[in-house]
């Protein structure tokens, strides 16, 4: 059965990279809630929201968004202590853990995969597959093409344009180097392009 995709309206734009400065202060927080696991509350409050947003674009259910949340945020304080700096932001963490959650769930419930296009996030990618027709018409072909792609490239295309991540962030998302996301997502472009 082909995945089912919406557009809807847009939502706030998260800055997912960080600085070398701002990683290392997230990196001292991070050691505090491994020691202190009430100081896990500020990773959460700061990256409750993006985290629910992405699982909403993907499954287009609030409650179901919220329970899958909920689960995101207590798995990843009950592995706190396993999490170890890479050099990417904890969030990177985090969607890795939403992305397996998102996945079982459409295999336990067998549910048609959601993709929720928004015109802020659509607009650099359609570009990039195509500029010569109008943003409309490329925005419903764009949806057409999204449903032609398996799971793990639909999460490619979600984390690197409508997250913004860099490489490095997907490639520790997924479990693949910085270079690998680099030539899976000009692969995946090609690929976008010819169903286009």
């Amino acid at each position: 059965m082909r995945p089912h995709t919406t557009i809807s309206s847009s939502m706030t734009v998260y800055k997912n990279s960080l600085t070398e400065a701002e990683l290392l202060s997230e990196w001292q927080e991070i050691q505090t809630a491994q020691q202190n696991p009430a100081r896990f509350r500020v990773l959460y409050d700061r990256y409750y929201e993006p985290i629910f947003r992405f699982i909403l674009n993907r499954t287009a259910d609030e409650e179901t968004s919220a329970d899958l949340c909920s689960q995101v945020f207590l798995k990843a304080m009950q592995n706190l202590n396993k999490f170890t700096y890479k050099g990417v932001p904890f969030s990177a963490w985090l969607y890795r853990i939403a992305t397996n959650e998102i996945t079982q769930l459409f295999r336990q419930q067998n549910r048609n995969r959601v993709v929720v296009l928004e015109d802020f996030h659509t607009k650099e990618l359609v570009n990039e597959i195509d500029d010569k027709a109008g943003l409309e018409l490329n925005i419903q072909k764009l949806s057409h093409v999204i449903q032609q792609l398996d799971p793990d490239e639909v999460t490619m295309v979600q984390l690197r344009y409508f997250e913004q991540m860099s490489f490095k962030e997907i490639g520790e998302i997924v479990n693949i180097t910085e270079n690998n996301a680099k030539v899976k997502m000009y692969r995946l472009i090609q690929k976008m392009k010819k169903l286009f």
